[in-house]
């Protein structure tokens, strides 16, 4: 089932800060990039696609850079050399390779996949750091990435296409919903068009559902749907730890604001 969530029936208590600066975080660092094709710096045409690919290459998670721990030349990529009207913009650089996940969660390939990801991210991200709290929804958002990231390298370890977006992190948001409001009622769109009112579970299990379908397919597509599924596995088991901790020491205990 292909659909767009456009809000939820959940009762937020207080404003959810950190969900709203990820959202213009990652706006920000969106237009700003060459791939946005705004800012005159990065040239146009063929420089600017030039520019787009050495910046990929430098800021974003390379799977087989994150399971080296050591960053590999462009020589050795086997599908990220440098075409050859782009070596004159090739400059040095340095990459602390275990923080490119960090990086490759603000960067997106196109307004169509930043647009996916923040609305994802704006509907079931504000509930759950509203149930979690700022500092730890932060931490956990944090972890999905990291963890969506090496996932994707251990099931590709050979790959070295840029891995970038924030949909391993939202993944893991969306399951850690899932768990703590699978009987919320979520507004959304069927075929990106009919507006429908269902089930959190619904919506979400069919989500993850299509993501494991198009892994096991081997879809070439260029999305990374290992990642999807590594983050959406790891948030369903935070959020198994939220309901159950809650379950034996009440709501206040682990949901406290901080």
């Amino acid at each position: 089932m292909a659909a767009l969530p456009i809000s939820d029936d959940y009762p937020a208590r207080r404003a959810p800060v950190v969900t709203y600066l990820l959202i213009a975080a990652n706006v920000v660092v969106y237009l700003i990039t060459p791939v946005a094709a705004l800012l005159d710096r990065y040239g146009v045409g063929a420089t600017r696609e030039c520019a787009q690919v050495i910046f990929l290459y430098e800021w974003a998670a390379i799977p087989r850079e994150l399971l080296s721990g050591h960053q590999i030349p462009f020589h050795e990529l086997q599908s990220g050399i440098v075409p050859g009207p782009c070596l004159g913009q090739l400059h040095p650089f340095h990459k602390v390779v275990w923080l490119t996940p960090v990086w490759a969660m603000f960067l997106h390939g196109g307004v169509a996949h930043i647009l996916g990801n923040m609305l994802y991210l704006y509907v079931f991200g504000t509930r759950v750091e509203d149930r979690m709290g700022h500092l730890r929804y932060l931490v956990a958002y944090l972890a999905f990435g990291y963890i969506s990231a090496y996932g994707f390298a251990l099931t590709s370890p050979g790959a070295d296409t840029p891995l970038v977006g924030a949909s391993g992190a939202i993944a893991g948001v969306l399951g850690t919903y899932l768990l703590i409001n699978p009987r919320g009622r979520v507004l959304g769109t069927i075929f990106y068009i009919i507006p429908i009112r269902m089930p959190a579970w619904v919506l979400l299990g069919s989500w993850f559902v299509l993501q494991y379908l198009s892994l096991r397919a081997d879809s070439q597509d260029g999305t990374a749907y290992a990642a999807h599924v590594y983050g959406f596995i790891a948030g369903m088991l935070l959020g198994l730890v939220l309901r159950r901790s809650r379950n034996a020491y009440g709501t206040g205990a682990l949901f406290a604001w901080r």
